[in-house]
């Protein structure tokens, strides 16, 4: 069987998240550092939380206000037509 074929081995890999949170695994890294961890994802928190990093939410509520105020106009424009017939 070949030699130094394997990377080395950490059994006591020390992993840190952004929210504070330490714990130590087996790895070939000797520290990980990640973004998100079982501390603090809402799924296992069970907190949702609304990201909304590119104003989705008011893009959507000016679309479907102008599209709502649309709507009246042309009823509006439907019924004078009607009318003066």
């Amino acid at each position: 069987m070949k030699t130094e074929t394997h990377p080395t081995y950490f059994p006591q890999a020390k992993v840190t998240c952004v929210c504070g949170n330490a714990f130590t695994v087996g790895s070939t890294k000797e520290s990980i550092k990640v973004e998100i961890c079982s501390e603090c994802h809402p799924f296992y928190t069970g907190n949702d939380k609304l990201m909304d990093t590119a104003g989705r939410v008011e893009k959507f509520k000016a679309r479907s206000s102008s599209a709502k105020a649309l709507k009246e106009k042309r009823a509006a424009a439907s019924t004078k037509k009607s009318k003066s017939k």
